[in-house]
């Protein structure tokens, strides 16, 4: 496991849509167990792939119970009921702004080894699990700054 550097916010890398992962080998396992390094290392809350440069759809968020790890995810459900959120990113060079998110969602997508998951989040997870994904789209939270 290792600390991987960061991309940086202005990088046209954060534009790019991330693919599918069609292979679940110790090369995804060392990406997730480094992202989850990386994150932990800069006292953040989410890193999508591409936060180490890579564009692949998988995230890692650390919440109060630990580690939750997403590959391919899709947002299945989220709430009509929504939350201002203020956001920033672990991305050097990064500002923060308020954005309106879900105040619920749940996320589907596989595990490391590709079991079928689903993760449901509420208020600053629901919204961290959106950014992440958004991210893995190509879309950045500035994309959608309420002021």
């Amino acid at each position: 496991m290792a600390i991987r550097n960061l991309t940086n916010f202005s990088d046209a890398l954060f534009r790019k849509k991330s693919k599918p992962v069609v292979k679940f080998d110790e090369r995804l396992w060392t990406l997730l167990d480094d992202m989850a390094d990386t994150l932990r290392h800069v006292k953040g809350y989410g890193c999508a792939a591409v936060h180490v440069g890579v564009l692949r759809r998988v995230f890692v968020v650390v919440d109060k119970s630990g580690v939750i790890e997403v590959v391919n995810p899709s947002i299945l459900e989220e709430s009509a009921e929504t939350q201002r959120v203020l956001e920033g990113s672990i991305a050097p060079g990064a500002s923060r702004g308020h954005v309106v998110r879900p105040l619920r969602v749940m996320v589907t997508g596989v595990d490391r080894h590709g079991e079928p998951i689903s993760v449901s989040g509420e208020g600053f997870l629901a919204a961290t699990f959106c950014h992440e994904i958004d991210h893995l789209d190509g879309v950045l939270f500035t994309d959608k700054l309420v002021e």
